[in-house]
């Protein structure tokens, strides 16, 4: 992989993936544009402990272009975008229209492929191995700056899901704080750790779903399982069978079977529902240890946190979408139409030939 950094006209970083070692990225971004500008602000819910990022200058983002006006395409023909070469194999950029910005935080674009028709399921494994080292280099880098506590890797996929630009991307998200999700999952951890005189959560939860029958398929590094209490009707935890508590720390093995093992995922998940029905919306969300001390978590340090990424769709049933409704949104209590084992079964049923 040959890393190149870079800035856009407004000062924004950019910064290329390329899988050819000689590769020269010296285009230039020749737009006029001003500086940007963010107003986002952390506030913080006394009721609930948690926080709550305010950005009203996202009003003004891209919404829907059309695709011979999508932003994250090269710069070709005469037409300018936010990605000045006129090719690319993975691309990370500042968001010009970041939820978190300055001391609250960091935004980052993720171009899979500068194809704006792929999917990151048509993705071959090289580039697939790309996306992953740009994963783990962006969260390196992100992890020193002094404003950032946690790095959240993710993709959105589909209208349903909210995307508002159809080219293959995902995000990242550099947080001032620890998450309420993942702080949940530490107070399990050092709850269950202590009452089981030293037994890591994470380890005892993977080895039960091992010997169970949700798991939709697993490799010799990694396993993925619709789990126990599976919160949303098609929900896949994929795990690294070595417990590591962040992208930087797996091993090579690790690293040259997730393409295979995460491509078979995808390619699952658009023949859930069959193959007249689009393209299935989901969000893939990678979890990995906050950077920095775990004080408040008792006995508990970053080594008992367990990367993994947690695949889930809101669709349920062909042509029909789970809504977070009064119970999810108000109260937080999920209701799932779709029982665990009879997803695990379905996801295993349409496994490629």
């Amino acid at each position: 992989m040959k890393k190149t950094s870079t800035r856009l006209a407004d000062g924004r970083e950019l910064v290329y993936y390329d899988l050819a070692d000689d590769t020269v990225r010296d285009a230039v971004d020749r737009r006029p544009l001003d500086a940007t500008v963010t107003t986002s602000e952390i506030r913080r819910d006394e009721l609930l402990g948690d926080s709550v990022a305010v950005a009203s200058h996202r009003q003004g983002r891209t919404y829907h272009p059309p695709a011979d006006e999508c932003p994250l395409c090269p710069s070709r023909d005469g037409r300018l975008s936010e990605i000045p070469d006129s090719s690319y194999d993975v691309v990370v950029f500042e968001n010009r229209f970041p939820s978190l910005g300055g001391d609250s935080g960091r935004c980052e674009v993720v171009c899979f492929t500068s194809d704006h028709d792929a999917s990151f399921a048509s993705l071959g494994e090289r580039q697939a191995r790309l996306v992953l080292d740009a994963w783990t280099d962006r969260t390196s880098e992100l992890s020193h700056l002094p404003s950032v506590e946690q790095v959240f890797c993710f993709e959105n996929r589909g209208a349903e899901i909210g995307v508002t630009l159809q080219h293959p991307h995902g995000q990242i998200y550099a947080y001032p704080f620890t998450t309420p999700r993942t702080a949940l999952m530490l107070r399990q951890v050092a709850a269950h750790k202590e009452a089981t005189g030293g037994e890591n959560l994470f380890d005892a939860v993977v080895e039960r779903e091992r010997a169970g029958e949700r798991v939709v398929l697993e490799g010799e590094h990694w396993v993925a399982f619709v789990p126990y209490a599976a919160h949303w009707p098609y929900e896949v935890h994929l795990y690294p069978k070595r417990r590591v508590p962040d992208l930087l720390g797996l091993d090579e093995a690790a690293r040259t079977e997730f393409p295979r093992v995460y491509l078979e995922l995808l390619r699952r998940f658009d023949r859930i529902f069959g193959e007249n029905e689009p393209p299935t919306p989901y969000i893939a969300a990678w979890h990995q240890a906050p950077f920095g001390q775990l004080a408040e978590f008792d006995g508990v340090t970053r080594d008992d946190f367990a990367l993994h990424l947690e695949l889930f769709t809101i669709r349920r049933t062909s042509g029909k979408l789970k809504f977070l409704a009064g119970s999810e949104s108000g109260m937080n209590v999920f209701i799932n139409d779709v029982p665990p084992e009879r997803a695990a079964e379905r996801l295993r049923e349409v496994a490629s030939s």
